[in-house]
């Protein structure tokens, strides 16, 4: 066994976080039998549904499945190569889609950003639940619609996967360094300015 799955990676910030901000990150070592409640299930979609958007136009949509339903297989087939092994031991999958035109057919503003909004509840209530979550580029968009039939003026966004902390056993060894490196982040004066452009509000 290469890790505690009990021992996280605090965030190492300049000042004392709230712990679900301090306890978030995104590991790739999920344990295969942890299986999420039926509370626990419905918390997340409902966390994601109190999420504020632009003018409360509510953006966000989730195509979603538990582990051993078709909904999950379903997802995982749109995985990457990449991501489809160890994606496999989560115990739930989910796609963001996002809502790109309102019932006029015009743009939506503001769609990607409250769906973010609403996928980083959903990940926050999952570290609530004393649960993690990982959040993925790597999945065929296309593939997506085509076997959700998700129609027009709706885009596929972010792939999540929800689970447990195994351990990184069965990981290659490129994840495996990844899983077990230290958490960084930008500087806080790379990040807020104050003034004008470039002059870092926190030095």
């Amino acid at each position: 066994m290469n890790e505690d799955p009990t021992v996280g990676k605090p965030a190492d910030s300049s000042v004392p976080l709230h712990p679900l901000l301090a306890e978030r990150w995104s590991p790739r070592g999920l344990d295969p039998e942890v299986e999420l409640t039926d509370k626990q299930f419905t918390a997340l979609f409902e966390a994601a549904r109190w999420a504020p958007s632009w003018g409360n136009t509510q953006p966000a949509r989730y195509l979603a499945g538990r582990r051993g339903d078709e909904a999950f297989t379903r997802i995982l087939s749109t995985l990457s190569r990449g991501n489809h092994g160890w994606a496999a031991n989560a115990a739930v999958l989910a796609i963001g889609v996002t809502r790109t035109v309102d019932e006029e057919g015009e743009p939506l503003p503001y769609g990607e950003y409250g769906l973010g909004l609403a996928t980083e509840n959903l990940v926050l209530q999952a570290v609530s639940e004393g649960l993690v979550a990982h959040q993925m580029a790597g999945f065929d968009r296309e593939a997506a619609r085509a076997e959700f039939a998700v129609p027009q003026g709706f885009e596929p966004l972010v792939a999540i996967a929800v689970g447990a902390r195994g351990t990184t056993d069965e990981l290659p060894d490129k994840l495996r360094e990844k899983e077990a490196a230290p958490r960084s982040r930008k500087p806080l004066s790379d990040v807020v300015f104050s003034g004008n452009w470039g002059d870092p509000t926190f030095p």
